[in-house]
């Protein structure tokens, strides 16, 4: 009987200090490090945007590494698949969203109030959210990101400079996105305060492109294209009907330019894609709110130009503008 007594004794104490040793274990253990799934919705694939959503990842990777998960997809240009795409998002309940242009942007917002989203390659926010806020303070909602944004006047003193004594200056955009007429009716007193007068020409996709763009050159000194998704997407076109015109186009963004244009104002859509991954690490780590953090800005535009453009028109570029390469 003692000796099975002192067994039972031996065991508890066994088991006692077995519990012990679990508990500092638990007490001691390294706190597992945080993950997280970030969708991104692309409008459409084009040089900028593609830049934009390189830069994002490329920030979020450098402070998460294998921790941060991307669901990368691509609307090909069209808004309900953006609407499909950011549901889909929010059924999964990922961690933040980044909406890759306008249409994008406006679909994740129509889909979730709770999920943080960032935008990135949108022009004008107010516009884009159908808002009236300070840039600032943020948006109030849970909303906010980086803008490709450039003061009309930069452009308008581009063409100035390239065309001097313009009387006649067409801009085309597409009719559906907002953010192309903000920048239009940005650039046009700016314009007319150098004497010109301003032509809007508007096409609804890409099927109309081409008779648009010979309405909009048949009697203009220069042609502006704002920074425009379908646009961008369709230089080609525009190129193939200005060049034959010999028509200097003056455009919104350097992937553009390089497309088929003469001139740009340039910012790096790679830059503002990198800032927007800034904002989102900030709102993963919980150091920033999403509805308070100020809308960023591409910083130190530049004015560049498009060798092979100036060249089939003939067209001598003044000293002070950087040449696009390739």
């Amino acid at each position: 009987m003692k000796k099975m007594i002192a067994c039972i004794l031996a065991l508890v104490m066994v088991l006692g200090l077995a519990a012990c040793g679990s508990t500092e274990t638990a007490q001691t253990a390294e706190p597992t490090e945080a993950k997280y799934t970030v969708g991104i919705c692309q409008l459409v694939q084009h040089d900028a945007l593609d830049a934009a959503t390189r830069g994002f990842r490329d920030a979020l990777t450098e402070a998460f590494g294998e921790n941060v998960t991307f669901d990368e997809q691509n609307a090909q240009g069209d808004s309900a698949t953006c609407s499909t795409i950011v549901t889909g998002f929010v059924a999964n309940g990922y961690d933040l969203i980044m909406a890759n242009a306008t249409p994008a942007l406006q679909a994740a917002v129509s889909a979730t109030t709770e999920i943080p989203i960032l935008g990135t390659s949108v022009t004008d926010y107010a516009t884009a959210l159908n808002m009236d806020f300070n840039a600032t303070d943020g948006t109030g909602i849970n909303v906010s990101g980086t803008s490709d944004g450039v003061p009309g006047q930069l452009y308008a003193d581009l063409v100035n400079e390239l065309v001097p004594g313009a009387q006649k200056v067409s801009i085309l955009y597409c009719s559906a996105e907002p953010n192309s007429e903000v920048q239009a009716n940005d650039f046009i007193p700016a314009m007319e305060a150098y004497g010109a007068t301003c032509t809007t020409f508007t096409f609804a996709d890409s099927n109309d492109l081409q008779s648009v763009v010979s309405a909009a050159v048949a009697d203009c000194d220069a042609l502006y294209i704002p920074t425009d998704n379908t646009a961008a997407s369709n230089m080609t076109i525009v190129r193939n009907v200005c060049e034959a015109e010999k028509t200097p186009i003056i455009c919104g963004e350097e992937n553009m330019c390089k497309a088929g244009a003469l001139a740009t104002v340039s910012i790096s859509y790679y830059d503002i894609g990198y800032l927007c991954g800034q904002q989102a690490v900030q709102i993963l780590k919980g150091e920033a709110d999403v509805a308070a953090l100020p809308i960023g800005y591409a910083q130190n535009p530049e004015k560049k130009y498009n060798p092979d453009y100036a060249a089939a028109i003939g067209f001598e570029i003044p000293d002070g503008f950087a040449a696009i390469e390739g």
